[in-house]
């Protein structure tokens, strides 16, 4: 990492007549104007961004079995992830994909740097797109440099005006997608179009939506500088193999913007900055690897199209790692050395989470069963002498099936259920009842004090489709 800049450092120095002056936590802040650059990684960065919002806003309005096919429904208490059906007590696997998720990206870090920021985080993503708008209405870096720096005029008015308005637009569209993966997509249009949303639907759309205008709109490089995390932690999974955005200091200097035809007084570096201009985040790469970066290689392709245009030969800055860089291996080697105890670690880990959670789904019983004994009273004896004990069962059906369940008791000779319909009940797809019912038992069968017993349901149409749950029998 590079050493921090001054003016980024709190400190308080001495002045002339021997008093405090303080230097200001962070340098002053100007505006970037990335330039446009074609080339492989732009390609890149456009698929992602593409495949990445196909996906956020289209995903809410694919249906599968009649319902929403990824929906975080709060209010019902049910998470419906394409085939799947969780409640509540499944959190286990929300816990489970967080951890997937977070040790990935140790996984992918520690091989490929912030590749993830730099083509996939949403923020990378949504400056992306709230650029291509300024661009479409502004021009290119020149021409918005000399908007900014022009008169408040009609035009400027105009131009800003309809940014600005695009971006607005845009941003609210992104809070009511987002509110759609909670609250049934159809339904939140409906709602939307006829003005009926509720407060928190509402709060949410324009909070949501004044968020991604604010990040990508206005702060932009400054949330990956100074608000996100990972740029902190970063260092913490690198090493000097892991795949980096590197200048080629032995080959590029000493700078110059001319060479001599028949000695060579320069480097291949002719200081033009269109690394600098084209850097989202507007840091000088060749200073060394630095924690702005975020790996998105638009220095790469700015450099690689002037590398061509002066006749010498592409990878001034490129992709490579430390080691590679230091000629302590081919960089073509890169992949034999990604067999490294960081990464083997990390591999590890992710392998034996990721197995678990689908070995913990195929085995996942779509039927949960909870019997509460009625604790108000610990038997009674009915008008035909038998000693009866009361109980409350919650099924839940996570199955996509209404299905039909009869109730049966093990574990005392004669048990027997006694319910509505004789024990039988229907639960709907996706859904959970809650219902009554008693066990009764012949006096002499049930001594005074605790008997273990146990409560099964099955499926009518499939005995191989049971659950059960153990609880106890008052004797009297």
């Amino acid at each position: 990492m590079s050493k921090a800049k001054l003016e980024d450092i709190p400190v308080n120095v001495v002045n002339n007549q021997g008093g405090f002056e303080e230097i200001s936590l962070y340098a002053k802040h100007r505006k970037l104007y990335p330039r446009w650059i074609n080339g492989i990684f732009n390609k890149w960065r456009i698929f992602f961004v593409v495949a990445t919002q196909l996906f956020f806003y289209g995903m809410p309005w694919l249906s599968i079995n009649d319902r929403q096919a990824l929906l975080f429904d709060l209010a019902q208490h049910k998470f419906y992830i394409f085939w799947l059906v969780f409640f509540p007590q499944d959190f286990i696997y929300l816990t489970a994909l967080l951890l997937m998720s977070a040790i990935g990206l140790f996984v992918w870090t520690s091989v490929g740097g912030r590749l993830w920021c730099g083509y996939a985080c949403p923020q990378t993503v949504y400056t992306e797109i709230f650029l291509w708008i300024e661009k479409w209405v502004e021009g290119d870096r020149p021409a918005r440099i000399k908007l900014d720096n022009g008169p408040l005029d009609a035009r400027k008015l105009r131009l800003k005006a309809a940014k600005h308005t695009i971006w607005l637009v845009f941003s609210l569209w992104t809070g009511f997608t987002f509110v759609g993966y909670f609250t049934p997509i159809r339904t939140l249009w409906q709602e939307a179009t006829s003005f009926g949303l509720g407060p928190w639907e509402a709060f949410w759309v324009f909070f949501y939506g004044f968020a991604t205008y604010g990040n990508a709109g206005w702060l932009r490089e400054q949330v990956c500088k100074y608000m996100c995390p990972y740029a902190r932690f970063q260092s913490a999974m690198f090493d000097a193999d892991t795949l980096i955005i590197s200048y080629d200091t032995e080959r590029g200097e000493p700078r110059g913007r001319k060479k001599n035809a028949t000695t060579r007084t320069t480097g291949d570096c002719i200081d033009c900055t269109m690394c600098v201009q084209v850097c989202p985040t507007g840091i000088d790469i060749r200073n060394g690897l630095q924690y702005e970066c975020i790996g998105c290689a638009a220095c790469i392709d700015a450099c690689d199209e002037v590398m061509v245009k002066i006749g010498s030969p592409k990878g001034l800055i490129r992709y490579t790692t430390e080691n590679a860089l230091k000629h302590d291996y081919p960089e073509s080697d890169f992949w034999a050395h990604i067999r490294r105890p960081r990464v083997l670690l990390y591999g590890g880990v992710l392998l034996l989470v990721t197995l678990a959670t689908v070995v913990s789904l195929y085995l996942r019983q779509p039927l949960k069963l909870d019997v509460n004994r009625d604790r108000g009273t610990l038997s009674r004896e009915t008008a035909d002498g038998l000693i009866e004990n009361s109980y409350r069962l919650q099924l839940q059906n996570a199955s996509e099936n209404t299905r039909e369940f009869i109730i049966r008791a093990e574990g005392l000779p004669n048990l027997q259920v006694v319910a509505k319909d004789g024990g039988r009940f229907k639960v709907k797809a996706a859904d959970m009842v809650d219902l009554g019912f008693t066990l009764q038992t012949d006096a002499e069968n049930a001594q005074p004090g605790s008997h273990p017993v146990k409560i099964i349901v099955i499926a009518a149409d499939d005995p191989a489709t049971r659950t059960e749950a153990k609880t106890s029998f008052y004797g009297r």
